[in-house]
């Protein structure tokens, strides 16, 4: 006898951790910009798995890609060499102006490596282990240790405390609050080009540039998280282009496997020549031939569809939408972001406007409590978007009201 989605939610709640407030739903399948239920219910997804699924579902040329390596290998160990591991490595290396790859298995993971690298370059500069990181207030870098403590929320850290330590915080697009915390002791500056986690801030133009002249002054390694708003979801292949303004250390995820977890950090060749050596890091599953394969194709088909055109185009059409939604309600107090990667920032909790959304068949994401958060395929069409508004709309009038 077949089960029911409500009977599998009631058995996941007796078999999974409770860590996660799930929606009270069973997806089942996927099809280019859409999402299906168990019960065949069709829903508009412009959350696209946090930002990861950028090709939409059933991408016939990436199912192919993984089900041709599967059929030859799909895990031999950092050991030996792998050809996805190395051709990824280079399509990464053209895409990203970087030049040393490093594949984990997730973003956290990359963090975590992008940490050791920045302690690592300073301990060989002067045999000290007392370095200090500059993070910023507000921002998210994964749930591992590592990538907590530079997490600017203390309430993420607090029931975890203590921290790695040595880590000092200053807030993104305030350069006097970084310039106050750096001392003879800093090895690093990290923040993500665009916070996600923190509502959808992008950092400046100005803030890059003058945190950047800092870093090559003091010889301080700037340390870029690109995992959310990487992979063209700006409309550059990776939000620091927009400006010109290249990290020392960079991490990326999500997006980059398009489903499978592969994520990675990339440094340039000063770093990577002056940082961690054989020894100083590893990973059991990291840059497996399954995983690169899906970098491989992802970046092919990036290439060949144009992504970050498509992007342009369709968010600057989505950023308008987004402001005209905006206009109608009092209750909204601004939208900010770039790219597809968009808030709506509230004057009240947004929970019960996602939630009439996905009853109306269209999956959205919160950015903290207050913040609905836009990040959908990366080939989402303007009619996708016209959708997306149409219902967002309904369902904003039904909890707030008119003007």
């Amino acid at each position: 006898m077949s089960q029911t989605m409500q009977s599998y939610i009631d058995e996941a709640e007796q078999a999974l951790l409770h860590t996660y407030n799930r929606y009270q739903v069973v997806f089942e399948k996927g099809d280019g910009v859409y999402l299906y239920d168990m019960d065949g219910k069709r829903y508009l997804d412009f959350v696209a798995g946090i930002a990861v699924f950028a090709l939409g579902y059933h991408n016939e040329e990436y199912n192919d890609a993984l089900k041709a390596q599967i059929d030859k290998i799909i895990h031999t160990s950092n050991y030996y060499y792998n050809v996805p591991a190395i051709e990824a490595a280079k399509k990464l290396k053209a895409v990203s102006g970087m030049d040393r790859v490093f594949f984990t298995n997730s973003g956290a993971e990359a963090v975590e490596g992008a940490i050791k690298t920045a302690r690592k370059y300073a301990y060989l500069k002067d045999g000290r282990t007392d370095h200090e990181i500059i993070a910023m207030n507000h921002s998210f870098h994964g749930r591992t240790m590592g990538a907590l403590s530079v997490t600017g929320n203390p309430h993420y850290r607090e029931a975890f405390e203590p921290m790695i330590g040595n880590i000092r915080f200053a807030d993104l697009n305030d350069f006097d609050s970084v310039a106050r915390q750096v001392t003879d002791r800093t090895c690093a500056i990290l923040f993500e080009t665009v916070q996600g986690e923190g509502g959808i801030w992008p950092a400046t133009e100005d803030f890059m540039r003058k945190v950047r002249a800092l870093c090559d002054e003091r010889d301080i390694l700037l340390i870029l998280d690109e995992i959310q708003c990487g992979m063209g979801r700006t409309g550059e292949m990776f939000a620091w282009q927009r400006y010109g303004v290249k990290p020392d250390v960079m991490t990326t995820a999500k997006a980059l496997g398009c489903g499978v977890p592969v994520g990675a950090f990339l440094m340039t060749e000063k770093v990577g020549e002056n940082s961690l050596k054989a020894g100083d890091h590893g990973t059991t599953y990291g840059g497996n031939p399954l995983a690169c394969s899906a970098v491989c194709k992802v970046l092919e088909l990036y290439e060949k569809l144009d992504i970050p055109a498509r992007v342009r185009e369709t968010g600057a059409y989505l950023e308008s939408s987004l402001d005209r939604v905006a206009a109608q309600f009092d209750c909204i107090r601004e939208r900010r972001g770039v790219g597809l990667m968009q808030g709506l920032v509230f004057d009240r909790p947004v929970g019960d406007i996602i939630t009439r959304a996905m009853d109306k068949g269209l999956v959205l994401i919160n950015a903290g409590t207050d913040i609905i958060r836009f990040v959908p395929p990366l080939v989402i069409d303007r009619q996708n978007v016209d959708d997306m508004t149409a219902i967002l709309t309904e369902s904003i009038r039904e909890v707030c009201g008119g003007r």
